[in-house]
């Protein structure tokens, strides 16, 4: 769930009081479509707590979403910066999280 500004149309994967761009604080939800393109991946093989232990090695990207914000989740390993994904939601143990997998667009072929 993104926050989407009013006024002058800009995008926040944060929950602002108000917008950044221009200082509206008539701020509205807009539900992501979880797609966009990886802007960069990192394999973490020491995990953060007890949670994340569980889960190591796991790959986190950074990925630029096609509404404008960027946000970080985890994701397939084989992914690499420029492959254009799509996030869920996902959940392990008391913790969600967004997960990306590559996002295989239908090719049409003409006959």
């Amino acid at each position: 769930m993104l926050k989407h500004c009013s006024q002058c149309g800009s995008n926040w994967s944060l929950h602002p009081f108000a917008c950044a761009t221009c200082g509206n604080t008539q701020l509205h939800d807009l539900q992501s479509k979880g797609m966009g393109t990886v802007k960069a991946c990192s394999v973490v093989t020491r995990a953060p707590d007890m949670r994340w232990r569980a889960l190591a090695p796991y790959t986190i990207v950074l990925v630029a979403l096609e509404e404008g914000p960027t946000v970080m989740g985890q994701a397939d390993a084989q992914l690499a910066i420029g492959d254009q994904v799509i996030g869920s939601v996902q959940s392990a143990s008391t913790t969600e999280f967004i997960r990306f997998c590559r996002h295989q667009q239908n090719e049409q072929t003409e006959s």
